[in-house]
């Protein structure tokens, strides 16, 4: 049995391994035939794709660290005005309503009890 075993996982870290190293040869293939070499046919679009895609994990790898390090990431966006107001007239209408629930409740009981 330990025999399995030992051979299924042998089997698996072959799998990655092999996918791993097509995936690194796609990357490669992809940076160095750039954006407009996507068009080249479907390896060339999964290349491009990798490529682009090994770009945004790297950011992603540098913003994480940064975040660990206690950094800033990415740019301070400044709160769109609109959006705050509309923020604010939802909340006003939550009000109302919950005060407008309450009294509802409030006759619904006097109801009840005559």
């Amino acid at each position: 049995m330990t025999d399995d075993v030992m051979r299924f996982f042998a089997a698996w870290m072959l799998t990655h391994e092999t996918a791993d190293e097509g995936l690194k040869a796609a990357i490669r293939r992809g940076e160095a035939s750039g954006p407009e070499g996507m068009g080249g046919g479907p390896d060339a679009f999964v290349d491009g794709l990798a490529a682009m895609v090994t770009e945004e994990k790297e950011k992603l790898k540098a913003e994480l660290e940064a975040r660990a390090r206690g950094e800033q990431t990415g740019p301070v966006e400044e709160p769109d005005p609109v959006l705050a107001e509309v923020r604010f007239e939802v909340s006003e209408m939550r009000g109302r309503l919950e005060s407008m629930e309450a009294t509802l409740e409030a006759i619904m009981r006097r109801l009840d009890e005559k």
